[in-house]
């Protein structure tokens, strides 16, 4: 939903970016041994969904206060954005660090990090050619008016198709994507399925 313009993509990947790294350090914070008195044993995978929540609504707020109109734009997929976090199975790996001999906080988070920036990356990525196929243009977010063209292109000079701007563009061009990867395993690396 985010890859519709470069704009929404970058204030989505930074609230990726916020809420994966400090939901996980919190919670490995949290479930390290200063803390065990005060954490429950039972409903960790709760307390990390309320962390991720909670600094997800931190980051909307900071988005809210500098450009009313971004947070608009974005506000379902930056509500997304903590569930994902939650789903993504940073909590166990959390818990398995911290149950480990050596325990390691800092590796923990940074797998966290890898993640939200891998992720954040193929968004912002993926937006990056779907919004010239689809607007003509390329876009940041932080005026007044929500977004900021930075480039503009003519009309006739991509060939911009409107089904780029839906979710039926987005699933064919992911579709398109993957079909060349699969194609490029196949030829550079062949029998590697086996």
């Amino acid at each position: 939903m985010a890859s519709s313009r470069l704009a929404w993509a970058v204030t989505v990947a930074g609230g990726v970016l916020w809420v994966y790294t400090l939901s996980a350090f919190a919670f490995s914070f949290l479930s390290s041994g200063l803390c065990k008195k005060i954490f429950p044993a039972g409903g960790r995978q709760l307390i990390f969904t309320c962390l991720a929540s909670f600094f997800g609504s931190v980051y909307l707020l900071l988005v809210w206060f500098m450009c009313p109109f971004a947070a608009l734009e974005v506000f379902l997929p930056l509500l997304l954005v903590p569930l994902f976090c939650a789903a993504s199975g940073i909590s166990e790996n959390i818990l398995l660090m911290q149950e480990s001999a050596h325990p390691d906080p800092g590796e923990s988070v940074s797998q966290a990090v890898t993640q939200a920036a891998v992720l954040s990356a193929l968004l912002a990525a993926f937006s990056i050619i779907r919004e010239p196929l689809a607007f003509c243009s390329l876009s940041l977010p932080g005026s007044h008016l929500g977004i900021v063209k930075i480039v503009s292109f003519r009309a006739g000079s991509l060939f911009p198709s409107g089904i780029a701007a839906s979710s039926c563009g987005a699933l064919l061009l992911l579709g398109y994507f993957t079909g060349l990867y699969q194609y490029c395993k196949n030829v550079f690396y062949p029998g590697g399925d086996k």
